[in-house]
């Protein structure tokens, strides 16, 4: 049986926090019903899903690249950075990797990048939806820790509501810096 991870990333487009990836090997005699793109779903249905993944995969792994990481290195370093982070983190090692997306993270493992895998391939979708379900999470507790800023609703990306409160309250340490709405405000 030939062990494929599922790799794919939340949060390149934010403007606070970090970007998350997920890694994922499924079990061929566990299928899990109603796995696709974790855009396409609720959040309740992301959140069951969540579960259920967690519970019937063979392996899963959630990882990060911080804000400060993203400023030094660039957004899509970072994400590769965070998706090497989730495979260095499965166990046991995968034979393969389709990552989602155009570019292949620094892993020496085989594998393909694959656009729009997390609509195609059912691993990519589950990690996904762990990627997904982990970062907005994390943006709920951002809210509680700079209540005010609306975190819990649009969850780091910059709606007019976000830009509107960068600019009433300011930027947290949690925000890109390297981002020109953020980057504007520092000058």
């Amino acid at each position: 049986m030939q062990r494929i991870a599922g790799v794919d990333e939340v949060g390149r487009g934010c403007l606070a926090g970090a970007v998350f990836a997920a890694a994922v090997v499924l079990d061929p005699n566990k299928p899990i019903a109603g796995l696709k793109d974790s855009k396409k779903l609720s959040e309740k249905q992301r959140e069951a899903l969540a579960l259920t993944i967690k519970r019937d995969a063979l392996c899963w792994s959630v990882a990060r690249a911080e804000p400060s990481e993203i400023d030094r290195i660039n957004i899509l370093h970072a994400a590769l950075l965070a998706m090497a982070r989730a495979i260095a983190m499965i166990d046991p090692v995968p034979d393969w990797i389709v990552v989602d997306g155009n570019r292949y993270p620094p892993v020496d493992l085989p594998g393909e990048a694959m656009v729009k895998a997390d609509s195609q391939v059912p691993e990519v979708s589950a990690a996904s939806i762990l990627a997904k379900v982990a970062r907005d999470r994390e943006m709920l507790f951002l809210e509680r820790l700079y209540p005010g800023y609306g975190f819990n609703l649009h969850k780091g990306y910059p709606t007019p509501l976000h830009r509107q409160q960068l600019m009433q309250l300011g930027i947290t340490p949690f925000h890109r810096k390297s981002f020109a709405p953020v980057k504007a405000l520092i000058k």
